[in-house]
């Protein structure tokens, strides 16, 4: 069948079409994005959207179904994360949308935006992979996972995504004294998170996803995007901290220019490396890889999982889209053939965790 994914990020309104069944590798067919920015508008705004930036949101998404539409789509499957999560008006404008457009943005809990870009990178990786590590950060939030199976034993979302930490904690350029003081509140934002993961096994293999991090690696040397998916890409915390060196005396427009950094995105570079060496030093992780896939495949994935009657899917699924926007998302019964495994098995101390096989990690 032929997919719509419908992503209403902090940054980005990103429409990617895909061909895909199950037991298949979901084919891109096409691609689009539209820069908002919604989080710097939200925040412009004491939480909320505008009426003029949700007249805009309204009017881009309307775009993208109609394109949908063009380009064949079964379904559109829209949903949004930690921007409209923030906002305080996000009932009314999602209202407002349904209403005028026929799309119903399902808004994703932190953790189930983990659990779905873990999903996407088990998938990839496969199960040779092992006890599986991801990180992925985003505009707003920082997602974790661990686990060695399908759904992870633990799945976190932290506000500390590198647009936010842009926006709240550093100038452009940024000035020394705040990067130590980013660096000391990042270290304590990630300490008691951090010491929940090192409860359970040792990963036998961390990974990455997010453009944040995909630039992160280039900048350290990594193949360029067009070496295709499939390139092997790695980023080092020694890599890391060398870059860190040299671009934390840089501006955003200084930044843009160099190879695999997006004008859209330069002005939250630092920030989001700022998390991804914090996050790296707290878990003790030297080198991970870069997965291409994230989110919006592991949102595929799953649709495609609950089509053929998977017992694992809780993502709310879509019907046919049609021009003009009468038809809009509706929501798929939840799972009826009882509780998971991660709800039927005992915790390990009141954390909801399971004791799983493995020495812990070295502190």
């Amino acid at each position: 069948m032929r997919l719509g994914v419908l992503d209403v990020g902090s940054n980005t309104v990103h429409l990617l079409v895909v061909d895909a069944h199950r037991g298949a590798h979901p084919t891109p067919m096409t691609s689009e994005k539209t820069v908002l920015r919604l989080a710097e508008r939200i925040g412009a705004h004491d939480g909320r959207l505008s009426d003029d930036d949700a007249d805009e949101l309204i009017r881009t998404i309307a775009e993208a179904r109609d394109a949908a539409v063009v380009a064949g789509c079964d379904e559109l499957m829209a949903f949004a994360t930690s921007a409209i999560r923030d906002a305080d008006n996000a009932v009314e404008v999602l209202d407002r949308l349904r209403a005028e457009t026929g799309v119903e943005l399902e808004v994703l809990p932190g953790e189930d935006e983990a659990r779905y870009t873990f999903l996407a990178a088990r998938r990839w990786y496969g199960w040779s992979a092992g006890n599986l590590l991801l990180l992925d950060i985003g505009g707003g939030s920082l997602e974790m996972a661990l686990g060695i199976d399908e759904q992870p034993d633990l799945a976190v979302s932290l506000p500390l995504g590198a647009g936010r930490m842009s926006r709240t904690m550093l100038k452009d350029p940024p000035k020394q004294d705040e990067i130590k003081k980013a660096r000391d509140w990042l270290e304590g934002q990630l300490a008691p998170t951090a010491k929940k993961f090192r409860k359970l096994a040792r990963p036998d293999r961390v990974v990455a996803s997010s453009k944040t991090f995909r630039s992160l690696a280039r900048l350290t040397g990594a193949a360029p995007s067009s070496a295709g998916q499939r390139a092997s890409r790695t980023l080092t915390d020694t890599g890391l901290r060398q870059l860190l060196a040299f671009i934390t005396r840089m501006s955003a427009s200084d930044l843009a220019a160099l190879d695999g950094v997006s004008a859209a995105r330069s002005h939250q570079l630092v920030g989001g490396a700022l998390v991804a060496e914090a996050a790296m030093k707290a878990l003790g992780v030297t080198e991970l890889e870069i997965c291409p896939w994230a989110l919006r495949e592991g949102v595929i994935l799953r649709r495609l999982d609950h089509t053929n009657g998977d017992s694992h899917t809780a993502f709310k699924s879509g019907v046919p889209v049609r021009a003009g926007g009468t038809d809009g998302l509706v929501p798929a019964q939840e799972n009826a053939s009882g509780p998971t495994r991660n709800e039927t098995e005992a915790p390990v101390d009141g954390t909801g965790l399971r004791t799983r096989h493995g020495a812990r990690w070295e502190r």
